[in-house]
Formats: structure tokens, sequence, C-alpha cells
């Protein structure tokens, strides 16, 4: 689960950013409060989005510092004295490049894949938020009530 404080922190965030827009006859910090929980299942999920994220690209450059140290080794040995230099070393050096491209990409489509395949089923849609709000769509003459 999120820590308290920083969903706090973020909410207090949302509440200045949404409390700058002045709407007449909308209580714009009631409405708010009233779906506290959805925003903070956003924000849970958006937290959840950013650590995968941030595993993918951690696996993405362990992918490519393995190859970069295979073909550092590789050239380094080709490039001792008296080595026999390869003729096809240039090839091996842009095969191992390309497979590593590859598999980071591929590791990236799987998790494109995933998130796709998950949806947005932890996020309620614009719709369902206004359907359950206190208020319904609020309109300039109508107030949202406050649950102060």
């Amino acid at each position: 689960m999120m820590d308290s404080t920083n969903f706090n922190s973020i909410f207090s965030e949302y509440k200045k950013v949404v409390g700058q827009f002045k709407l007449p006859g909308v209580d714009v910090g009631a409405l708010l409060e009233s779906r506290r929980k959805d925003i903070e299942a956003i924000v849970e999920a958006n937290t959840t989005a950013l650590a995968g994220v941030q595993s993918l690209a951690q696996k993405q450059s362990e992918i490519l510092r393995t190859t970069l140290a295979e073909v550092q080794s590789l050239v380094s040995r080709v490039a001792q004295p008296g080595a026999q230099p390869a003729a096809n070393t240039g090839e091996v050096v842009q095969q191992a490049l390309h497979k590593a491209l590859a598999d980071m990409q591929e590791l990236a489509d799987t998790a494109y894949r995933a998130q796709s395949d998950r949806g947005t089923e932890d996020a309620p849609s614009a719709e369902e938020v206004m359907r359950h709000s206190p208020c319904g769509m609020p309109t300039p003459r109508m107030k949202c009530p406050s649950r102060r």
C-alpha cells in the first residue's frame, strides 16, 4: 500500500491545482474529497506503473551492460599484440548489439502487452466518477453538497 504521507501530499497538490479553477456553484474541494478513494486508486496505479517502468529500464540497462562487457572483452582480446585478428570481429560486434537491442525491445513489447491486456480496470472512467458523484454532473445552477 502507498505511504499515507505521500498520498496526502499528492492529494493536497490535486486540491491546489483544482482550486485554481473557479467553477460557479461547484464546491470543487467537496467534489475532490468525495472522490478521495478513486484518486487514491489512481495515485496507487500510477505509482505501480512507475515502478514497473523503472524495473523495465533497469532490466534493459543490464542487458545492454552485459552485452557491452562481452563486446569489450572480445575487442580487447582481438586488439592484443600478437593476437590473430578475426576477419568477422565487426560482424560479431554488430550481431551482439543487434541481439541486445532486440532483447530490450522484446522486453518493452512484453511489458506493453501486459499493461494493455490489463486495461484500466483499476482506474474509474470520468463517466463513472461523475455517475457516482454525490451531485452527478454539476451544472452552474447546481451546488455539490459539502462534506466537511
